[in-house]
């Protein structure tokens, strides 16, 4: 049975509200997006949605406590709480350079954590 729902296009800033209409992860009919992303987007969130994460890592022996840190790429979205559990188990030795893989490929997806800013030493 074909169900119709809203969802907002997170692809660009613009943000478009479709209207989509699918039976289960077969797409039936997208309205609303103003450029081909949102047919895209949506397909994708059907069939496998994915998040980037950025979060903190702790750090041993740096000018501050935390570093930040982000995903290479988008990893599944029901694993995301998954990803966090391990990241806040980590914990680094400063310094820290941009860039530095903090973790490396923590759910067997193939996408590593790695740290959004240098982090020196005290």
């Amino acid at each position: 049975m074909p169900v119709t729902e809203k969802m907002i296009c997170i692809t660009c800033p613009m943000g478009c509200t479709l209207e989509v209409t699918h039976e289960g992860e077969t797409l039936l009919n997208v309205e609303g997006n103003t450029c081909p992303r949102g047919e895209k987007y949506v397909k994708e969130e059907l069939t496998d949605p994915r998040r980037m994460v950025a979060t903190t890592v702790k750090v041993k022996g740096g000018l501050h406590p935390l570093v930040p840190v982000y995903t290479q790429a988008p990893v599944p979205k029901p694993r995301i709480f998954e990803l966090l559990a391990k990241i806040r188990q980590a914990e680094i030795e400063a310094p820290v350079e941009i860039n530095q893989v903090v973790l490396e490929d923590p759910l067997g997806e193939g996408v590593n954590v790695i740290a959004s800013r240098d982090l020196p030493e005290v």
